[in-house]
């Protein structure tokens, strides 16, 4: 079995269309999807629901404390880690289990945005490479329940950049996997930012994260200059 898991907050708009479009992708398949809230005030839940979707809500406003909480509740010996403004490619459950089949531990989509710009092409073109600094949570991640254990879950403590912090302590317990196919990601916050001004924003947290900035600073500078941010 695979278990899918979707952390969420306010995801009212999407959250449906991405539970119906993975049971469709995934018919006759061994697999659970859960959906794990962090407190959402509109209908996230009951959308979800609806959608067919086992849904949780976890204590800690926290992507890492949510997806740390849906691997425990999940009985698949595969978990595979989807933000819910994103729509991994028809074949994933298949593509996951073939790359498991073949020693892989853990491993990703690339990405793709779904507005036609060529920055974000660009972007999204060096995703296919296997490079840590280039990993991030918007493209996936599966990862065996073994390997997630040894390695310790997802750091808690990191309110941002927890997404590309746990790749590099995967890759320690096993083979990594860039995937051929793409993730179909939402370009809302390029929408709402200014595509060179939001990309200009992300390279300044990811610079001050690996300068070793506190959380506190980083999280304050996400939410000053990031519109709607929902961190």
């Amino acid at each position: 079995m695979i278990s899918i898991i979707i952390p969420v907050f306010n995801e009212e708009d999407g959250i449906a269309d991405l539970v119906k479009n993975l049971e469709v992708n995934s018919v006759n398949l061994s697999k659970e999807i859960i959906v794990i809230d962090a407190g959402s005030n509109d209908k996230t839940v009951i959308e979800a629901e609806r959608a067919g979707a086992q849904v949780l809500v976890c204590l800690k406003k926290n992507r890492a404390a949510q997806m740390n909480y849906g691997a425990s509740v999940a009985k698949g010996e595969v978990l595979y880690f989807l933000h819910a403004d994103s729509i991994p490619p028809e074949s994933f459950v298949r593509d996951i289990l073939s790359a498991t089949e073949k020693n892989y531990s853990s491993g990703c989509y690339r990405l793709r945005f779904d507005i036609d710009h060529w920055f974000l092409k660009l972007n999204c073109w060096f995703t296919r490479f296997n490079i840590d600094y280039v990993r991030f949570g918007d493209q996936s991640l599966f990862v065996t329940r073994q390997v997630l254990q040894k390695c310790g879950g997802f750091d808690e403590k990191l309110i941002v950049m927890e997404d590309q912090e746990i790749i590099h302590r995967l890759k320690k317990y096993g083979k990594f996997k860039v995937m051929n196919g793409a993730v179909t990601t939402s370009a809302r916050k390029y929408l709402d930012n200014g595509i060179y001004r939001m990309q200009a924003i992300f390279f300044r947290i990811w610079a001050l994260y690996y300068l070793g900035y506190s959380q506190d600073r980083l999280l304050y500078l996400y939410r000053k200059l990031i519109s709607k941010s929902k961190l």
